[in-house]
């Protein structure tokens, strides 16, 4: 019921902002409400789906180290965990309520009362205690459903007690229990809301109500509204089949080279990072295509699933890229000047993914004989729908022609005319895709959201200021503080989720950068490299344990077979850092490409 909620609201978003676009570009004028509407459905669509991001695959629960547990320590650790998670779902369900209570007056546009933003999540809230609770129940027992219960609800009434304890650094208190919620399994957006309730014992300076006012307006911008979009983009490409036409096409390009098909499926996904813009989601999709075809040319599994994960990270650099999104979002950078440095730095990651596959691929020969000419030109048009739809989109937001949301909501329903056009979807493939896309959508919208009251501590407690001393404690000049500040993001990258650790980080880190003389645009695109590089690190490696998953294989097996490719994409890592330090003049708009060239 949740995911068919999710898909409604989805649909009416995408219905709102076209109606929009299509007035603004036809009739020369706007829709007065639009932008207020789909900013409160997309608020609507993240309460809705926070159930989901606590119970399901969606919930960014980390295992790893719990499962090396034994099993009465494991059975502790999970009782602990929903005990965390309980925490975090009383201060949106208490807190919103307590907003929602207090908060008068209307929107400015809809005529709305203010209130309603925030019961929805008050409402989002206590389903999602149900669920948490009714997931205890079938994984354990009616008794430690109880016990977590019990559990949570003492460290809500600890968070919102005076211990007198005061620390000089409260965010600190907020990172060490958001840390160790997520150490033991807690889904880490309330692991992250949790933290800071806590804090709030020992000096915080954010009271449940201000804890829930930061995560609304955290999801509160319509720049964010392009993130559900380009998924649901990405999903209908997929469900409609043109992902495979790509596929064929990178195979009539590369596929008579050595390791024909594992560079295929390479190529496949620079095509693919041009529609989608979600790493998952293309994992996802080699997972079911590519990877059972390198299994049968002779691959071991683990290898199959290694290449694909490995080639599946380029998606969040290749434009557009929703990692680039949330950047911009946290940061106010130019999106259209991160993507034109996405295509430079998924250039150099590409040439080093195919160096790779090259030298570890061993034992395997699956070279296709070379295509011809008229080969390559009928795939070249069977895929151009998929290719035109990446173009549209980057080349629109590049010249200002449209804005990203915009450009995000046409992806839509250029996908859907294509799929249409060519007969490869129905009415239960395009539901299934809004249902997908939504549920993905709310998880990553509630991750930002429980992001923003952290980092408002991080930020009243001045650790931006103590990161730069970190990152210039050997030199203020942009090698050192380029170097310093990627080891500070190769360890954190090992425990955060990605968008986490950009919405933590960047704010904290991009100052210092500035401060050196380093250019804003360029080390944004390397942070984004650097923690995408951690989708194949244990023990997250988000794109590792989806791709073996999905393949049901060994996530140990898959994390050693990544391993080569993982080292050539550090080597390419420290070339774009040496080049961005050593040359700040490194072209970053295609006008300044041009005069560089």
């Amino acid at each position: 019921m949740l995911e068919w909620l999710g898909a409604a609201i989805l649909a009416v978003l995408f219905l709102v902002v076209m109606a929009a676009v299509t007035r603004r570009y036809l009739l020369g004028d706007g829709l007065v409400w639009s932008d207020e509407l789909a900013i409160w459905l997309n608020v609507a669509l993240v309460a809705v789906g926070a159930p989901l991001a606590a119970t399901s695959a969606l919930a960014m629960r980390l295992d790893v180290v719990v499962n090396l547990l034994p099993v009465p320590a494991r059975r502790i650790a999970a009782v602990l965990a929903e005990a965390i998670a309980v925490h975090g779902v009383l201060v949106l369900t208490l807190g919103g309520a307590s907003v929602a209570a207090l908060v008068g007056g209307t929107s400015t546009v809809l005529g709305l009362p203010e209130s309603l933003r925030f019961a929805t999540f008050a409402i989002g809230g206590g389903l999602t205690l149900v669920l948490v609770l009714w997931r205890a129940v079938l994984a354990q027992s009616w008794p430690a459903a109880l016990v977590a219960l019990l559990l949570g609800m003492g460290l809500y009434a600890l968070a919102n007690s005076a211990t007198g304890f005061f620390v000089t650094t409260p965010s600190l208190v907020a990172g060490l229990a958001a840390g160790a919620g997520l150490l033991l399994g807690a889904p880490l957006p309330f692991a992250l809301i949790a933290g800071v309730s806590l804090s709030g014992a020992f000096g915080g300076l954010l009271p449940e109500p201000a804890i829930v006012q930061n995560t609304v307006a955290g999801v509160s911008k319509f720049l964010l509204l392009a993130i559900p979009f380009f998924l649901l983009a990405g999903e209908l490409l997929t469900a409609g089949g043109l992902a495979e036409r790509l596929v064929r096409f990178a195979a009539a390009l590369v596929g008579h080279f050595r390791a024909g098909l594992a560079q295929t499926a390479l190529v496949a996904s620079v095509l693919f990072s041009g529609a989608s813009g979600s790493s998952v989601a293309n994992a996802a999709f080699g997972a079911k295509v590519m990877a059972p075809a390198l299994v049968a040319r002779g691959y071991p599994p683990a290898n199959a699933a290694a290449i694909v994960a490995g080639v599946s990270m380029l998606d969040n650099i290749i434009p557009p890229s929703i990692a680039f999104l949330i950047l911009a979002a946290a940061t106010n950078l130019s999106v259209g000047s991160l993507l034109v440095g996405g295509f430079v730095a998924g250039a150099v990651l590409t040439l080093a993914l195919a160096i790779g596959i090259h030298l570890s691929v061993r034992g395997v020969v699956d070279s296709a004989p070379r295509a011809s000419n008229a080969e390559r030109a009928r795939s070249f048009v069977g895929a151009l729908p998929a290719i035109g739809l990446g173009i549209v989109v980057v080349v629109g937001i590049r010249f200002g022609v449209v804005t990203v949301t915009e450009a995000s909501a046409l992806a839509v329903a250029y996908a859907l005319v294509a799929c249409l056009l060519l007969r490869s979807l129905n009415g239960a493939t395009v539901l299934a895709s809004l249902r997908k896309a939504a549920g993905e959508a709310a998880a990553v919208g509630l991750l930002i959201g429980a992001s923003a009251p952290f980092a408002f501590l991080l930020a009243v407690d001045r650790v931006s200021e103590q990161m730069a001393g970190l990152v210039t404690v050997l030199g203020g000049g942009p090698l050192a503080v380029m170097l310093l500040a990627n080891v500070v993001l190769l360890i954190a990258g090992l425990f955060l989720d990605i968008g986490a650790a950009i919405l933590l980080l960047a704010p904290l880190l991009l100052p210092a950068a500035i401060a050196a003389g380093l250019d804003p645009i360029q080390f944004g695109v390397v942070l984004v490299v650097n923690l995408m590089i951690h989708g194949l690190t244990p023990p997250l490696g988000i794109l590792v344990l989806v791709v073996s998953g999905i393949m049901r294989l060994s996530p140990a097996a898959v994390f050693r077979a990544v391993l080569p490719l993982l080292a050539s994409l550090l080597v390419a890592l420290f070339v774009l850092c040496l080049a961005v330090a050593a040359w700040p003049s490194l072209p970053v708009s295609i006008k300044e490409l041009f005069r560089w060239l």
